[in-house]
């Protein structure tokens, strides 16, 4: 039960982190939870663990990786983009 409540969380941190961003995490939901996850693991080893927990996510540093995480993605793939359209 753990596992899909903190993919739950994965994915409304990754929600959250698009929409305050404002970029498109590709993969719609899957790319979501991909990025909430990936970015609560790097929010984690980079700030460490504070602030408020749910299910066993630590929120600030999870949605500062997750931001951090998106806006990359988005630079490397909006470039990525712009090179298919030149060609």
């Amino acid at each position: 039960m753990s596992i899909i409540l903190f993919l739950i969380m994965g994915g409304i941190i990754g929600w959250l982190a698009g929409m305050i961003l404002g970029k498109d995490i590709p993969g719609g939901i899957i790319g979501n939870i991909i990025a909430g996850i990936v970015g609560a693991w790097l929010g984690s080893l980079l700030l460490g663990n504070w602030g408020p927990e749910i299910w066993g996510v630590y929120i600030i540093p999870a949605l500062i990786g997750a931001l951090v995480l998106v806006f990359v993605l988005s630079l490397i793939l909006g470039s990525m983009r712009k090179g298919r359209r030149r060609a």
